[in-house]
């Protein structure tokens, strides 16, 4: 007995792949807003981009909380469907902050941001001290050692580095996210005349 399958979507990753080569294009100027958005945010709009930043947080948070609250009234106990409320709401409680004062709520979300950078840098270079050799261990401790005075830089410049450290991060991340998406759209552009 054979099945069929109506899937019009590819089969495989070099379907997925050969499907992608036609929109090269397409991928490259996405890459190429990116990258103008990374560089105006950390050219002259840092502060613009922190709040920028926040507001994305606030929407999604907002997001969150309304599929929470949906959530709840799925759940099949008394006590869950409060508890998911309860949370729901309090994701769309912090959406609204962040959207209604997003440097208010930069202020808290940078210091969170350097505790959770000093944090994970440690967290890092203790991983790190367990990998055994011949791994690529002493990277791990650099990228930990990194991070850890990146947090404590943001930290020890809070409350101040809450009006430009999430900004210069969302300029960083637009900047990589851009030259990853030309640099793919790019290697499709050679796949395709090949």
């Amino acid at each position: 007995m054979s099945t069929t399958n109506n899937d019009a979507g590819p089969h495989s990753l070099g379907d997925g792949i050969r499907k992608l080569r036609g929109k090269w294009g397409w991928i490259v100027a996405f890459g190429v807003v990116s990258l103008i958005a990374g560089v105006i945010a950390l050219g002259s709009g840092v502060y613009f981009a922190t709040a920028t930043a926040v507001l994305i947080i606030g929407f999604m948070m907002l997001m969150a909380g309304a599929m929470e609250i949906v959530a709840a009234f799925n759940a099949k106990e008394w006590g869950q469907r409060i508890l998911w409320a309860l949370l729901g709401a309090l994701y769309v409680f912090a959406g609204f902050v962040c959207i209604q004062n997003p440097f208010q709520a930069a202020t808290l979300l940078t210091l969170m941001l350097g505790i959770a950078l000093i944090i994970g840098g440690l967290l890092r270079v203790f991983l790190a001290m367990q990998m055994k050799q011949g791994t690529p261990w002493g990277w791990v401790v650099l990228s930990g050692i990194i991070t850890f005075l990146l947090g404590v830089v943001i930290v020890a410049k809070w409350p101040v580095s809450s009006a430009y450290a999430l900004g210069i991060f969302l300029g960083v991340d637009l900047l990589f996210i851009g030259s990853s998406w030309i640099s793919v759209g790019l290697a499709l552009r050679r796949h395709a005349r090949s």
